[in-house]
């Protein structure tokens, strides 16, 4: 047995998986804002005591390391190198675009591409975008939703775009080659990916891993009073 506990915390899904080689055991997770704090260990414990496993059965921890929310990346890096060490176990870390394309890889043809897609401020996303053979073409990157974007890879075949970020795109984006799938970030993928990063031991270090928050985390003033953050 090869058991992975994984954590998807990198939007307003709180989200936690078990899986065994690869092989998804177990899924819990919620979808509502500003959670993570009360509710992802609550999580944890609860699947586990759903599957009558134990922490001790943990080959390792995954968590997706962003880019996303600064508090939720930060709750589920805390809460993944605390298992991590307690029983000391190797920590993964799982590019969070990366394992949301991952959800669209098996929809993909030779030619197509998958974006996935983050909501960030404004008519800004987080995105990247991979080929069919699951290389990354473009680079994890924020990026301002403009008329008809992507057109490179649309005239080219289908684009399948996922995760929250979609309701900006579909404002913009009509094209008969975009695929909008609505799959959201999800500890599901995070397993599957962590899974072969264990495989291949890509671990990181317990001590000085953090998440890539990508832009800096920004304290924004009090509009009622100036001299407050």
């Amino acid at each position: 047995m090869a058991l992975i506990l994984s954590l998807e915390t990198a939007t307003s899904v709180c989200s936690v998986a078990l899986h065994d080689k690869g092989s998804l055991v177990a899924l819990l997770e919620l979808h509502q804002e500003n959670v993570h704090s009360q509710k992802l260990m609550l999580l944890v414990e609860d699947i586990f005591q759903k599957t009558g496993l134990k922490s001790s059965d943990l080959a390792a921890v995954s968590v997706s390391s962003g880019p996303g929310s600064y508090t939720g990346l930060r709750i589920g890096v805390s809460i993944a190198k605390g298992l991590a060490f307690a029983h000391d176990i190797p920590l993964i870390g799982v590019e969070t675009l990366e394992a949301l394309a991952f959800q669209a890889k098996h929809n993909l043809v030779k030619g197509e591409h998958v974006v996935p897609m983050m909501d960030a401020r404004r008519m800004e996303v987080y995105m990247a975008v991979y080929n069919s053979d699951f290389i990354q073409e473009e680079p994890i990157q924020p990026k301002i939703i403009e008329t008809n974007p992507f057109l490179e890879y649309l005239n080219r075949g289908r684009v399948f775009f996922l995760g929250d970020g979609l309701t900006k795109l579909k404002e913009v984006l009509n094209h008969p080659n975009a695929v909008f799938l609505k799959n959201l970030n999800s500890a599901t993928s995070v397993g599957e990916l962590a899974y072969l990063k264990f495989e291949n031991k890509e671990f990181v270090d317990i001590a000085y891993f953090e998440p890539n928050y990508l832009k800096d985390f920004r304290v924004i003033a009090s509009k009622k009073n100036p001299l407050l953050l």
